[in-house]
């Protein structure tokens, strides 16, 4: 055989993804040591989140003195007391729960409007894809945090997390439209998939059971990061007094209730924004890792 016809062998080769595709990247992902220490951070979190009360066992809600307002370090109160004489160390372990269950929530909201109106124009294309891809380009062009700001504002309370969290997904999905769309789009011409054609197999069958499989890795990588912005969008309209309610605790309300402290008490700004800001970088470390992990050409 000639050399271009081995050469038409490889890209056919190099079309369809290897079978061990996702075995090729945990392989890769367990000699990361930074996947390592975000996987123990957010398992970390995570268990804080599921259960708080293995972790503090004062209610956030009560037990608050103001005999110990500004209190130091003590037993069972490794981080002291803020202002209300409450103790911090408890409302940032009860603050975790609100805010990556609104993260989560997001996310997970994101991925399924976002995925299935990309999946739907770069499988479809023409005129639907030429309207989806239009109907996102005016969503993406109003920014997340001022139109979430806007809308939130003209509520007479502070929202609960479904209100939050849908107001921040009704303005975040195109971006994860705009990667499915692009992963469909490289995939649906790829050589397997016109043998399943071929074979009569459906096209809805095709594109779950074909395409969405093989054009996963970039949208795994792109929630797994956009987690993080959306915990932190959570803690900013907390911050500024339009997210969750008060009694939840989230760490954009604690930050926002310390910030007039800056100067003369800065721990009391300092640890809830340490475990915002340790949050989102686990999250973004995992999104990273796993991104290299499933780049073809880092595999090549």
């Amino acid at each position: 055989m000639d050399e271009s016809g081995l050469g038409q062998i490889d890209a056919l080769d190099e079309s369809v993804p290897p079978a061990s595709l996702w075995r090729e990247a945990g392989r890769k992902l367990v000699r990361r040591p930074s996947f390592i220490v975000a996987a123990v951070m957010i398992l970390i979190v995570v268990a804080v989140t599921c259960f708080p009360g293995l972790f503090a066992s004062g209610d956030p809600n009560s037990g608050c003195f103001l005999a110990s307002r500004f209190g130091g370090p003590s037993a069972g109160h490794p981080l002291g007391f803020d202002q209300q004489g409450c103790d911090i160390y408890t409302r940032i372990i009860h603050g975790a729960r609100p805010s990556v269950l609104v993260g989560a929530l997001t996310m997970l909201t994101v991925l399924l409007l976002g995925g299935t109106v990309g999946a739907l124009a770069g499988w479809r294309g023409g005129w639907l894809d030429a309207i989806l891809s239009r109907l996102g380009d005016i969503f993406y062009a109003i920014p997340t945090v001022l139109a979430a700001l806007v809308f939130l504002n003209s509520q007479k309370d502070r929202s609960g997390v479904v209100m939050v969290v849908l107001v921040i997904a009704a303005f975040a999905w195109p971006q994860m439209a705009r990667i499915t769309r692009g992963a469909v789009l490289a995939v649906k011409n790829a050589d397997f998939v016109t043998a399943a054609r071929a074979l009569g197999v459906s096209n809805r069958r095709i594109l779950v059971s074909h395409v969405l499989p093989n054009a996963a890795a970039p949208m795994i990588v792109t929630a797994t990061v956009s987690l993080g912005t959306y915990i932190v969008l959570e803690a900013t309209l907390s911050f500024l007094g339009l997210g969750l309610p008060l009694t939840m605790h989230s760490w954009g309300s604690q930050i926002s209730a310390a910030q007039g402290l800056i100067r003369t008490h800065p721990e009391q700004l300092l640890w809830p924004s340490a475990a915002l800001a340790l949050t989102v970088l686990a999250f973004i470390m995992l999104g990273d890792a796993v991104r290299d992990a499933l780049d073809p050409k880092a595999r090549r």
